[in-house]
């Protein structure tokens, strides 16, 4: 067993998790979604991240990319929370909280593409 893959493959389903455990709720109520739940997908996804730049296959080149479109929809998110708590003042609206939960969705989809492709490259694998 290779350590190195356990760890990959273990940051890369757990930036899957936990970006849906985020996710899950109602879509515009900020009581189901909260600021420490987006922080730790976004530190698992950039270590994620991190560990896919090791890899210099096609398919470790798509799965960097992968992991870049989910941290730059979860910066987004985190960077629309920032705006409408700390700098406009206006609170988490429904519209703000719906808004920051779909970018989280988009970066969720990346990471069902991660997983997948870490499936499908794991089946190819011969001994």
């Amino acid at each position: 067993m290779n350590p190195e893959k356990v760890l990959f493959g273990f940051f890369i389903v757990l930036a899957l998790t936990l970006n849906f455990g985020f996710f899950v709720g109602d879509l515009d109520n900020p009581d189901h979604h909260h600021v420490y739940e987006l922080f730790a997908v976004i530190v698992v996804n950039l270590v994620a991240t991190i560990l896919k730049f090791g890899d210099r296959t096609q398919m470790g080149a798509v799965l960097l990319a992968t992991s870049l479109v989910a941290m730059l929809q979860l910066f987004a998110a985190a960077l629309v929370w920032t705006m409408v708590v700390h700098v406009t003042g206006t609170g988490l609206t429904s519209v703000a909280m719906a808004s920051i939960v779909s970018l989280s969705g988009g970066a969720m989809l990346a990471n069902v593409i991660s997983v997948i492709l870490l499936i499908i490259e794991t089946v190819m694998l011969r001994r």
